[in-house]
């Protein structure tokens, strides 16, 4: 059973940073690439950013600066690093990851965390 869980969100104030992790924890081959989505109220769930397993990461062009991803291979751990955060960042933040669960070919499964909510306060 493979699970990925995020961590780290909670309440802050406008300009302040946080920082997002998202651990891939069960039985698995290998991790491909992960990313990261977020879903304010009413609204369609975007990507934020993505990373590929040799590091190669990726933003929405509106996060580009403020917000950096990075992961931790060993630890099958991703993080969001949040700088300068500000009420729109508001929102419910998703981690995904893209599993080989075994080393045969097309054995291979895209996996959702159940989300962290993001509140950024004026």
């Amino acid at each position: 059973q493979v699970q990925v869980v995020e961590s780290g969100g909670g309440l802050v104030q406008a300009g302040e940073s946080l920082r997002l992790s998202c651990a891939a924890s069960g039985s698995f081959f290998s991790i491909g690439t992960m990313a990261w989505y977020r879903q304010a109220p009413g609204k369609q769930r975007d990507v934020v950013a993505t990373i590929t397993s040799g590091g190669t990461a990726s933003y929405a062009d509106s996060l580009k600066g403020r917000f950096t991803t990075s992961r931790d291979n060993a630890k099958n751990t991703v993080y969001l690093q949040m700088n300068s955060l500000k009420p729109e960042d508001t929102a419910v933040y998703y981690c995904m990851a893209i599993i080989a669960t075994t080393s045969r070919s097309g054995n291979v499964m895209t996996y959702w965390g159940k989300g962290t909510l993001v509140t950024v306060s004026s």
